[in-house]
């Protein structure tokens, strides 16, 4: 095993125990702590795939924008501890056994998948080369509509979560 396949096993280890957190933890705040381990995780993935680009795009947005958003909306949210889920158990005997065959077809999927290797000594290439050259050549007019409609999409939320002033 090499250096590069350990880090593949340790990132996605990191992803699936990230995962598992996310579902079996019974408080919000920890879930939402275990999907930003779980959205590093698979960040790291991308990095070990030699998709640079779409590792920093995970961070950035998922990361560091919905992520914070959703632990912001927990924070704020004022008595959200005190939410009883009254029907917790119903449907887990189903999921587990809809889980537990989903493991058996995947597991027997890669078993008999043939996995191509690439050549060691063939150099990666960087993704970010060429999506920064489509980004600012021919996409410019659809990459700046986009951030119109982001920026548009901010103005908007102020505006409604602005409280109004009694007069």
């Amino acid at each position: 095993m090499t250096a590069a396949d350990a880090m593949f096993l340790a990132l996605a280890a990191t992803a699936v125990i990230g995962a598992a957190g996310v579902a079996f933890s019974r408080h919000i705040l920890y879930s939402a702590l275990s999907l930003m381990v779980a959205l590093f995780g698979v960040a790291g993935l991308f990095v070990t795939l030699s998709a640079d680009f779409v590792a920093g795009v995970q961070v950035l947005i998922y990361v560091g924008g919905v992520l914070v958003i959703t632990l912001f909306a927990v924070m704020l949210t004022q008595g959200i501890q005190n939410v009883e889920v009254s029907n917790r158990a119903v449907g887990s005997v189903a999921a587990g056994l809809l889980t537990a065959g989903l493991f058996v077809v995947l597991l027997r999927a890669m078993s008999s998948a043939q996995w191509v290797k690439p050549p060691a000594d063939v150099p990666t290439q960087t993704s970010t080369y060429g999506i920064g050259n489509a980004l600012l050549g021919q996409y410019v007019l659809p990459f700046e509509v986009a951030s119109l409609v982001l920026l548009a999409v901010l103005v908007g939320a102020v505006v409604l979560t602005r409280k109004e002033t009694a007069e």
